[in-house]
């Protein structure tokens, strides 16, 4: 095995928001136990190590948070993160009465609004031939539905989704969140401290309203509490929806021959989904803290230490998926980890994935082709995020 000194990994690097998949590679085949002493942390990046790790929360802790900028690190996380930022009981516990407002059901009563709202968004755009995907549909539309979802009124959410565009930013250099993020992160929890205290007196039919009501034996949620769930649904469930929609539509379009399944049949769009969630997951890693001394790869990792896990690179794993750098719609997807695993598996997972269905679905019955101005495209820059901050197309309707 090759030393790590050879491996470079940083998450910071802009270089590794345009293309981190090759040093991922390079990752799983030469150093899968990965230290990094700059940045003080280590990594996995294999498929078994990553979901071992999602399954195993006694030995790889959440309590410390899932980020590895040092101002959300830190036995405060949960303060913003919520129950990601919890282990069990704990973590049972708010998830269990957090779950009581965030039903299947309620997300299965979602289909016709955000059919609705999709169709809001994509029909303007569509009919000037020319717009940006991510500024004009992907960004609008699961800020709207999240907004819905939580009774947030539409004249706020434009500015709601500039604040979490702002909280996941990350400047070239800094290792950290920088100002303007910190700053977004405040704004967005004197909003839903003002947003949570309005429900309390005059409750709806909305999520805050639920989470307000929500008890089990006699146990309900703080005002903290609720409003730490609120500012992660805005950044998690808004963040990484937006970036799965443009990832599909970007990458189906690098690729024609399986575009051509979805626009054919839009039935194949589930496929389109799930291979988009492989190949270029908008969630690229998470951290955990390693609970006790830990050997891995021959090597002891300490208590205390932070671990990355490369959730982006465990799903392009040649063992598990064969011929993994290519994007194809007939693969077999079902051991992708996008929405991580064991006690921690996306509460959100349901809800992303049916709005991607349905606006990918709606896309493909308007439009017979499209176009990407990949030259004007813009990454986001991001330790954990991958996708578009703008991503110019045009479109030819059918």
């Amino acid at each position: 095995m090759a030393s790590t000194l050879e491996v470079s990994y940083n998450p910071y690097d802009y270089a590794i928001h345009e293309d981190p998949y090759p040093a991922y590679a390079r990752l799983r085949a030469h150093a899968p136990l990965y230290r990094n002493d700059e940045l003080d942390f280590w990594a996995i990046s294999r498929h078994a190590d990553v979901a071992a790790a999602f399954r195993d929360h006694e030995r790889f802790s959440s309590a410390n948070g899932v980020s590895l900028d040092p101002s959300a690190w830190g036995p405060a996380a949960h303060r913003t993160m919520s129950f990601l930022a919890m282990d069990p009981p704990t973590h049972t516990r708010m998830r269990s009465l957090v779950s009581k407002g965030f039903t299947p059901r309620r997300v299965r009563e979602l289909e016709d609004d955000i059919l609705r709202l999709t169709r809001r968004h994509l029909e303007p755009a569509l009919a000037r031939g020319e717009f940006d995907v991510v500024a004009d549909f992907a960004g609008r539309l699961p800020m709207d539905v999240i907004s819905e979802l939580m009774g947030i009124p539409q004249a706020d959410r434009d500015e709601l989704r500039r604040l979490a565009d702002l909280v996941v930013h990350r400047e070239e250099g800094l290792g950290d969140v920088p100002p303007a993020g910190m700053e977004a992160a405040l704004t967005l929890a004197v909003y839903y401290q003002d947003l949570v205290a309005e429900r309390r007196r005059r409750p709806g039919a909305d999520l805050t309203s639920a989470l307000l009501a929500a008890e089990e034996g006699g146990d309900r949620l703080s005002e903290q509490e609720i409003i730490a769930f609120l500012f992660l649904m805005v950044v998690a469930g808004n963040e990484t929806t937006t970036k799965l929609l443009a990832n599909a539509l970007y990458w189906g379009r690098r690729n024609p021959a399986q575009l051509a399944k979805p626009l054919a049949d839009p039935a194949r769009v589930v496929a389109w989904r799930e291979e988009t969630l492989r190949y270029d997951t908008s969630s690229q890693m998470i951290v955990r803290t390693v609970a006790r001394d830990t050997e891995l790869y021959g090597r002891v990792v300490p208590a205390g230490a932070r671990m990355l896990l490369l959730v982006g690179s465990a799903n392009r794993d040649p063992s598990v998926f064969p011929d993994p750098d290519t994007y194809d719609l007939e693969r077999d997807t079902s051991a992708l980890i996008s929405f991580g695993g064991g006690r921690h598996f996306c509460l959100g997972a349901n809800l992303a994935r049916l709005e991607a269905r349905i606006a990918l679905t709606e896309f493909v019955r308007r439009v017979r082709e499209y176009e990407i101005d990949a030259a004007n495209a813009v990454r986001v820059h991001s330790i954990n995020v991958r996708g578009f901050a703008a991503l110019p197309i045009a479109v030819t309707l059918r």
